[in-house]
This record gives structure tokens, C-alpha cells and sequence, in this order.
């Protein structure tokens, strides 16, 4: 097997990471301390083609691979984790599921907007009663002649402000349990769509996290997505391609950990020499490098397979599963190696701990990504 990458997948990643550090660098520890979204830098992606990587041109795509994604959201998790699950969200879990599950009339007005820069997308599952269990949602859907009136809450959205539309999933009958789930693209701006509580979060703070409430939310039936009773399919559908670009984001940070560790450890001096030197700090970035390079054979792997439209499932929860703890262990042992330096906001390790913790909770635990391995492997 072949694991250079082509001369495309060469391009993306200069592409994204000359302007990870040209456009997101000088204003990431800000957005960090101030929580500003980056709507300018955002925008700007869009306009390159990366609001919809995967997407075939015909429809308003970039055409490009799934490699070629992970590339580009690992490359924007290398600098802004912020930026990179953003993107990621906007991709993984509306593009696709749209594109997937929408007809002709749904893709002229969400998903060429969504691909081509035009609209941005969030994804609206959890609950405050309803997190890794899906099934115990309550917000709900009433049919009303050709528009259904929705209600209840959800929360832990990304770009829950700043969205242009959002992919809910809400009761249509609870009496089939999660076969009775539907879903729906709701324009912001719609009557009783109400944007509530942002987050103070620890980390990925250059993003908002809110809250979205639904009071006698009127939403034309035109804008289910799929049919009513397939809420659950499309969630899982978008969730299973989200582990991705989260494993890109998480690789992007330990990769990221990496980079300082080993310019810090050249620059550093004790003992009347660079600390690069001792055997006790190349030991830890060499299983940091090590580490870093099979988990980025294991997201690519992933990668491969839903590009062949292979069953991914399961090497998309360990792409997930390994990547998103690597993030963690790497951020923990950069800060070790930076020392004192380390701990403070001055060096940016101490963001990346911040920011990958996340990368183990969202679009599936730690927790929840072994009981589908596991599932994978063994069978119910």
C-alpha cells in the first residue's frame, strides 16, 4: 500500500496550512482569551472551497477526497482547533447528511449554499436530559397541514449564533422510540427559533457553544430531511463521518504539540545545554512523533474506506478513540517538557490540553467509541 500522498492531497496541505499561518496564527490567542468568533478567517475558507471539500463540483463541491479532508482540517487543528471543528461540523455532519439524505429542491437551497461558502451550517442532537443517549430526546415535532410545530431545547451547539441553519433532530412520534425521530434544516431567522446561553467553555473558545431553544417553531415540511421515522439514521449516518474530522482535529493538535516541544527543547537550556540534548526529553517527543505518525495511518485508513464506500464504522471510532487521547497525552508531555513555561498562556501548549480535551467527549465519549469498536469486532 501507498501512503504518499498525491499530488493533490501535497496541495491542500500547503494550501491550508500557508493560510493557518498566515490568517489564523496572529489572532488565535486571542480569540482564545476574547472567545471572538473568526468570522473573516471562516469566510475566507469558504471562499477557498472548503465548505463542502468532499462534495462532488456538480453540486457545488471542491470534489476532493476524504485524505484531502482530514489533511486540511488536521492542518487548521495544527494552529486554531477553534477553526478546524468548525469546519469540520460544517462538512462532516450538514454537508454530508445533506447531500446524502436531501432531494433536488433541499440541495439548490441548503447544500450548494453550504459547499460554496454562502451558509453556514451547525447540528443540533444533545439535550440537557439527552447526550450519548440519542433516544432520550423530548424536543418534539407537530405536524400542522404543511409545516410542523416544533418544540423543546438542545444545547452544546457549535456555531449555534453564528449559524445560517441548523440540522435538528426531534420527535415525530414518540411512541416508536429513536424509529421515530426525524430530521430538519431550520433557518436562523425562523419565528420561535431562539439562539440561548453561550458556554464559558475551557477550551476550542474561539468558537461559540450554545444553547438553541424551540417555541411553537414553525419549520415548512419542505425542510424535513429524508423521511419522517429516518431522524435517527441520518444522525448516526453524519455522526460515524464526523469521528473523522474530529480525529483530524485531535491529530492536528498533537501534531501541533509536537512542533513546540521540539523548538522549545532546541531553545532551552540547562545545564549548559539545549535540554534537546537529554535523553529524557527525545525520549518523549520520539513516542510523541511515533504515536502521532500511527494515528495518522489509522484516521487515513478510515478515510480510505468511506471513499470506497466501504463499511468505515468501526475504523472511524478507533480513528476517533486513539487520535482524540493521543491529543491529550501529547499536550500533557509538551507542557512537561516546556516545564514552569508551560503552565502559562504564553506558550500555547497550555491551549492545546485545553483544546483537546474535548476531542474525547464530543461526536462520541471515549467511552462511547469502545462499546462501538467492540460492536464492530464482536457482533451483538
Amino acid at each position: 500500500m501507498d501512503f504518499k500522498p498525491n499530488e493533490e492531497q501535497q496541495m491542500v496541505r500547503q494550501t491550508i496550512r500557508d493560510f493557518a499561518l498566515a490568517e489564523l496564527a496572529p489572532g488565535v490567542a486571542e480569540r482564545d482569551e476574547t472567545g471572538n468568533y473568526p468570522r473573516k478567517e471562516l469566510k475566507k475558507l469558504g471562499e477557498l472551497g472548503f465548505w463542502g471539500v468532499n462534495l462532488p463540483e456538480e453540486l457545488g463541491g471542491s470534489g476532493l477526497d476524504m485524505i484531502s479532508y482530514c489533511i486540511a482540517v488536521e492542518e487548521l487543528g495544527r494552529v486554531d482547533a477553534s477553526v478546524a471543528i468548525v469546519i469540520s461540523v460544517q462538512n462532516s455532519l450538514v454537508v454530508y447528511p445533506n447531500e446524502l439524505f436531501g432531494n433536488d429542491d433541499q440541495k439548490e437551497r441548503f447544500l450548494r449554499p453550504l459547499a460554496q461558502g454562502e451558509m453556514l451550517g451547525a447540528f443540533a442532537l444533545t439535550e440537557p436530559g439527552a447526550g450519548s443517549d440519542a433516544g432520550a430526546m423530548v424536543t418534539n415535532a407537530v405536524k400542522d397541514g404543511d409545516h410542523y410545530i416544533i418544540n423543546g431545547a438542545k444545547c452544546f451547539i457549535t456555531s449555534g449564533e453564528n449559524c445560517d441553519v441548523l440540522l435538528a433532530f426531534v420527535v415525530t412520534d414518540k411512541e416508536k422510540g429513536l424509529k421515530g425521530t426525524s430530521a430538519f434544516m431550520i433557518e436562523k431567522g425562523t419565528p420561535g427559533f431562539i439562539v440561548g446561553k453561550h458556554e464559558n467553555k475551557m477550551g476550542i473558545r474561539g468558537t461559540d457553544t450554545t444553547a438553541i431553544t424551540f417555541e411553537d417553531c414553525r419549520v415548512p415540511a419542505a425542510n424535513m430531511l429524508g423521511q419522517e421515522g429516518m431522524g435517527f439514521k441520518i444522525a448516526m449516518t453524519a455522526l460515524n463521518s464526523g469521528r473523522i474530522g474530529v480525529a483530524s482535529q485531535a491529530l492536528g493538535i498533537a501534531q501541533a504539540c509536537i512542533d513546540e516541544s521540539v523548538k522549545y527543547s532546541k531553545e532551552r537550556v540547562q545545564f549548559g545545554k539545549p535540554i534537546a540534548k537529554f535523553q529524557a526529553i527525545q525520549f518523549k517527543i520520539a513516542k510523541m512523533a511515533m504515536e502521532t505518525e500511527a494515528a495518522r495511518m489509522l484516521l487515513y485508513s478510515a478515510a480510505a474506506k468511506k471513499d470506497r464506500k466501504e463499511n468505515y464504522i468501526k475504523e472511524a471510532a478507533m480513528a476517533k478513540l486513539f487520535c482524540s487521547e493521543l491529543a491529550v497525552r501529547n499536550a500533557l508531555e509538551a507542557i512537561q517538557i516546556h516545564g514552569g513555561y508551560g503552565y502559562i498562556k504564553e506558550y500555547p501548549v497550555e491551549r492545546f490540553l485545553r483544546d483537546s480535551k474535548i476531542t474525547t467527549i464530543y461526536e462520541g465519549t471515549s467511552e462511547v467509541m469502545n462499546m462501538v469498536i467492540a460492536d464492530q469486532v464482536i457482533g451483538r
